[in-house]
């Protein structure tokens, strides 16, 4: 499985990342590892699952964690996770 992260503020890339996890996890789980790696590798706080949050990832492989998402403030508009291979 592959996972695209990406940053953004005012409609521009200003980073990313892709996570790749072969293991025997479940996709869930490694969709949660994933995301603690990035968050890690980015300086951030983990972000929280919002439903709107988790119907556009079940809809869509993809899904946007804005300001909302986070505890902390963050210097972005928006953190995207895209799931791109399986």
């Amino acid at each position: 499985m592959r996972i695209w992260f990406k940053i953004f503020k005012d409609n521009r890339l200003l980073k990313d990342i892709v996570v790749t996890d072969d293991s025997d996890d479940t996709r869930t789980h490694k969709i949660f590892n994933a995301l603690e790696q990035t968050c890690y590798e980015f300086d951030l706080s983990k972000p929280i699952w919002l439903e709107a949050t988790i119907e556009e990832f079940k809809r869509h492989a993809k899904a946007r964690f804005y300001q909302d998402n986070f505890v902390e403030a963050i210097d972005f508009d928006f953190l995207e996770i895209h799931v791109i291979e399986e």
